[in-house]
């Protein structure tokens, strides 16, 4: 047997397996080793085991170190259950069972008996909704009961956003959008809405648009019965009524300003809301009535109303004006038209512009022109300062104070000319003249007295008083312009009233445009008796009229307006125009306001066009469209001729 070789000491050579495994290969000597410090001395030799003689061969042979003992291993650790012992296994999952059941026995504790009203209170909470309910707005008529507004049956569109699919919401909200015309960035607000099952979309939708968005079939999407304003006359009377908002309050017109007494008083009902969004019929519910609100008759005529706005119309259009007025009414100053051009449809009001809903009635100030001196030449009659016959020298231009003021046409000195003819003829330089020896504050007292400078007492949004100073603030001249109807400005209502007023003997009434209110019977309930008081005595009034009658004449400045077999009294009226966003005088004013039949007043029109083009004097262009709506009127209420003859008025003195 041939021996492995073995290296000195009895080492196995470098690459061999020792008797425990790979040995790694012997290191030489190391005489010294580093340290982070110095050298290390070197490690000492290791002792050699003593030399044995081998019997077999007779040689020596070396004893193998013995390998290193293992150390013992430490004992398991004792836990304090051995998984040998099922009875302590046991008992441990009973004792955790019974602690999670007592755990449930509490809560259940809490639920059904100390909370129980509480989380009932929830629960309850959770399933059923709060509504509201809108109260069945109040109706409005004219004098006749013809619908001039009324309220109809609609649905309020309403979404659940814990319901809505997220992967559905662009989609939804683009859809919903469309139909009921609302922002897509608002429809995708309202469906993301946190912390709420109910948020509403849109109100006053009609019924089959309505039943349009259901058929959708979203879930989260349902409606509610609700109520919306129609004007079945549509544009008819629309300045003057007014619209109702989305949110069902007025926001024009009478609308507006009888909004608490039409509303009414909105209720409210919890009910129970089936997964598709509906009300369930037999859920519990609890609910609070609205009360109706109040209806209006008014003092409006819907066929005189109707035909004065087609008359302006035409007027303005014919004659390129940027707007015009009509005022129909009777002597004790019941309205029976208020019609204003341009206008809207109520019904669609969000396509209006705010100029074209506006009431310009009321809200429009202008300066009357010649239709003003009808006070002047009042104050002057009162006062016993001149008859319709007192002669003047009247040129056609005059200078006061270094000012000159003209007559609108030229013409030759008018000798001995009556004061009936200078109103006939509408002289500013006789008017001037005539006012000479009445004081400032008189003439003041007489317009204040005729309603200029105060609000009518209409009751209608946005009505001007006009531009009326006291007399501390007239300039040297001023009196002589406020006499003939300049420098000073009124609403067309407060000019018109000005005319009922002389129509009614002297009188001013506050004018009327309210009859009374109808509760949800129908039941009528007449408005309080308008205030009133005398301005003039009659006998002024009845020398007035007379000599308003001479300008309709062939000699006057308005015999456009004339009626066959009527009698008609008026002025006419052109003013410069004042624009005050402009803070100057552009364009005229024409007008032209009278009384039929003379002789027993019984209805007054006012026309004003604003800035026509074409011809500009009232006698022009307002009173054709004076004769067109009174002849109409006079027809519709049944005013027969009177029949007298026309007095002559005297224009000159003898």
């Amino acid at each position: 047997m041939t021996e492995r070789p073995r290296t000195p000491g009895g080492a196995v050579p470098p690459g061999r397996r020792g008797p425990r495994g790979p040995v790694p290969p012997a290191r030489g000597p190391q005489p010294g080793r580093r340290s982070g410090s110095g050298t290390l001395p070197p490690r000492p030799a290791a002792r050699r085991a003593p030399a044995k003689r081998d019997d077999r061969t007779g040689g020596e042979r070396t004893t193998r170190p013995s390998p290193p003992r293992r150390p013992p291993r430490r004992p398991a650790s004792r836990t304090s259950m051995r998984l040998k012992d099922p009875m302590r296994r046991l008992n441990a999952a009973l004792l955790m069972i019974a602690f999670v059941l007592s755990l449930f026995a509490g809560r259940l504790v809490q639920l059904q008996g100390i909370n129980s009203d509480t989380y009932e209170q929830a629960a309850i909470e959770q399933r059923l909704r709060k509504i509201d309910l809108p109260a069945t707005r109040g109706g409005i008529t004219d004098a006749d009961g013809n619908p001039l507004a009324l309220t109809q049956e609609a649905r309020g569109v309403f979404v659940d956003p814990t319901r809505i699919d997220p992967a559905k919401k662009t989609e939804i909200a683009a859809r919903l959008s469309s139909m009921l015309g609302l922002d897509i960035g608002f429809v995708l607000k309202s469906l993301e809405k946190k912390n709420t099952q109910y948020v509403p979309l849109a109100h006053q939708v009609p019924p089959e648009r309505g039943k349009l968005v259901l058929s959708l079939g979203y879930k989260g999407i349902g409606n509610v019965p609700e109520s919306r304003r129609s004007y079945p006359a549509d544009a008819v009377a629309a300045n003057v009524i007014g619209f109702v908002n989305r949110d069902g309050d007025g926001g024009e017109g009478l609308e507006y300003a009888y909004n608490k007494l039409l509303k009414g008083e909105a209720g409210w009902q919890r009910v129970e809301i089936s997964p598709d969004g509906q009300h369930i019929p037999m859920g519990e519910g609890q609910t609070k009535e609205p009360v109706p609100g109040r209806g209006l008759r008014l003092t409006l005529s819907q066929d005189i109303q109707w035909k004065a706005e087609e008359a302006i119309s035409a007027a303005v259009k014919k004659y390129k004006a940027e707007s015009g007025t009509v005022v129909v009414m009777t002597p004790d100053a019941k309205i029976l038209a208020m019609a204003s051009y341009p206008t809207f449809d109520p019904n669609e009001y969000s396509k209006a512009s705010p100029a074209q809903r506006s009431n310009r009635v009321v809200g429009e100030a202008f300066e009357p022109g010649s239709t003003g001196k009808v006070i002047t030449a009042a104050a002057l009659l009162e006062e016993g300062l001149v008859t319709p016959e007192t002669p003047f020298t009247v040129p056609d231009h005059i200078w006061k104070l270094g000012t000159e003021f003209e007559d609108s046409h030229s013409h030759k000195t008018w000798k001995n000319i009556t004061f009936g003819g200078i109103l006939a003829k509408s002289s500013n330089v006789g008017t001037i003249l005539a006012s000479e020896n009445l004081s400032n504050d008189k003439l003041h007292s007489y317009l204040t007295s005729f309603g200029f400078g105060s609000p009518t007492g209409v009751g209608l949004p946005g009505e001007t008083p006009g531009l009326f100073n006291p007399t501390s603030k007239w300039s040297g001249t001023d009196r002589y312009p406020i006499s003939y109807g300049q420098t000073i400005s009124v609403n067309a209502l407060q000019m018109a009233s000005v005319y009922a007023t002389i129509a009614n003997g002297g009188v001013r009434v506050t004018p009327m445009l309210v009859a009374g209110t109808l509760d949800g019977e129908g039941h009528f309930v007449p408005a309080p008796a308008p205030q009133s008081r005398r301005v003039i005595s009659q006998d002024t009034a009845r020398q007035l009229i007379r000599m308003l009658e001479g300008a309709t004449t062939n000699e006057g400045t308005a015999p456009a307006a004339r009626i066959s077999g009527f009698r008609v009294a008026g002025k006419t009226g052109t003013a410069d125009r004042y624009v005050e966003s402009s803070s100057g005088y552009d364009g005229y004013t024409a007008s032209f306001v009278g009384m039929a039949p003379a002789d027993d007043p019984q209805l007054i029109v006012q026309v004003v066009l604003q800035d026509p083009k074409k011809k500009y004097y009232g006698g022009e262009v307002a009173a054709p469209v004076f004769r067109d709506v009174m002849e109409f009127a006079l027809k519709t209420r049944k005013v027969a001729p009177t029949g007298t003859a026309v007095p002559t008025l005297k224009m000159f003195a003898d």
